[in-house]
């Protein structure tokens, strides 16, 4: 299709421009530059990384949710002659969300904080390429009620969601009745990270750096983290939930070390669709910007011959209790949800910055669970005073263990 068949240039806002599906959205975006523009680019405190985003994309406008680095960015983006508008905080990051010219946001934002800007987007009815899993964990029925009234499109980034999108009936999305008509599950595949066959008891002296060292993807530092406790996956279990309006009892974990088939979708007939591809996440983004159509992604051919074998098992949910916690969490429904990502957010980061052990993280979870009871989500408020609680809590427990080891 040349330029002239296409309608205007998509203007896509980047929540997240400077993490790793930010880059990748930004690298498939200039693959096609008749097609594409950043028009948006957000980030945290990553000044330098986002100016120069600005420099080479020319956005008409960047922000950094923590105002003293915006104020920041703001005069280097003057004192460069640069023409791109500076904005701030989290009214920033739901403004670039919701603008009218707006045609589809990246929610690439990790974990709770990009929870208020993608509903934002989700409210104006924008085009929503779904990486932020946490919009779904923490407040799936606010999110979902946004989508449906809006008519927001909704196209999932998580290559194991995308990749159960792409095996469903194209009829039926996004989240028509009878969607699922005809199938029996689906089958999230997950690598088990780089600790899938290290006895549990060496997990007690596990380094960030060997939990971040994942050994097929290159992913952000708590990302990798989530994928070695599979919290990553459990995580994922509730997105699907949500996304393919699917009760728990059909939705099942595979254990795939070469992470080259995705996931897949069991029909009542037997068949099994299953959608593979080399573990880039360029494809799942290129596959959601130009859909229904098909775009180059600028990644490698995959080679099945020199692969040569691809297995699967399933997980052990004594080594990973992430996974049994997950559906536990979807049984108790309401606020559970958030209060299990609060806890891990709290403890994933107290891994990476403060020393506590690699498995306290998920003993740390499952304690916050036991400790607050899930409430009604009937408004946004129940879910983050939730997430304030389970954050608060766990902070304590995490003190009080830190200080047993010392």
């Amino acid at each position: 299709m040349t330029m002239s068949q296409h309608a205007a240039r998509q203007k896509i806002v980047i929540l997240g421009a400077t993490g790793s599906i930010g880059r990748s959205t930004l690298d498939v975006i200039a693959r096609h530059p008749d097609r594409f523009e950043a028009y948006a680019v957000t980030a945290h405190r990553q000044t330098d990384e986002l100016l120069a985003i600005v420099a080479r994309h020319s956005p008409r406008y960047a922000v950094m949710s923590d105002a003293t680095h915006a104020k920041a960015l703001a005069a280097r983006i003057a004192a460069e002659g640069l023409s791109t508008r500076v904005l701030e905080g989290g009214a920033g990051l739901n403004e670039v969300a919701s603008l009218p010219e707006v045609d589809a946001v990246m929610a690439a934002i990790v974990g709770a904080a990009g929870l208020e800007p993608t509903l934002a987007a989700a409210r104006a009815g924008k085009k929503i390429l779904l990486a932020n899993k946490e919009a779904l964990v923490m407040a799936g029925p606010i999110f979902m009620h946004a989508v449906h009234e809006s008519g927001a499109p909704l196209l999932p980034i998580d290559s194991e969601h995308n990749a159960i999108f792409q095996c469903m009936p194209r009829e039926h999305w996004p989240h028509t009745r009878g969607a699922t008509q005809g199938i029996r599950r689906v089958l999230l595949t997950g690598s088990g990270g780089p600790f899938r066959t290290r006895p549990r008891a060496e997990l007690t002296r596990v380094t960030p750096d060997e939990a971040c060292a994942h050994p097929t993807w290159n992913m952000g530092r708590k990302i990798s983290v989530d994928s070695a406790t599979m919290m990553n996956k459990a995580l994922e279990i509730i997105e699907a939930h949500w996304l393919f309006e699917l009760p728990p009892s059909r939705i099942e974990v595979v254990v795939h070390p070469q992470s080259v088939v995705h996931s897949m979708v069991e029909y009542a007939d037997g068949s099994v669709l299953a959608q593979m591809g080399n573990p880039d996440m360029r494809t799942p983004i290129a596959n959601a910007l130009a859909h229904p159509e098909r775009i180059d992604a600028g990644v490698a051919v995959l080679d099945l011959p020199a692969i040569g074998t691809l297995t699967f098992e399933r997980p052990d949910f004594g080594r990973f209790p992430a996974l049994r916690l997950a559906y536990e969490v979807l049984a108790a429904g309401g606020t559970a949800s958030a209060i299990f990502n609060a806890a891990n957010e709290t403890a994933v980061d107290a891994f990476l910055h403060r020393g506590l052990p690699f498995l306290a993280i998920t003993d740390v979870i499952e304690t916050v669970l036991d400790r607050i009871a899930a409430r009604e989500v009937r408004e946004l408020g129940d879910v983050l005073e939730a997430d304030r609680t389970a954050r608060a809590l766990a902070a304590e427990l995490i003190e009080a263990s830190m200080r047993e080891s010392r």
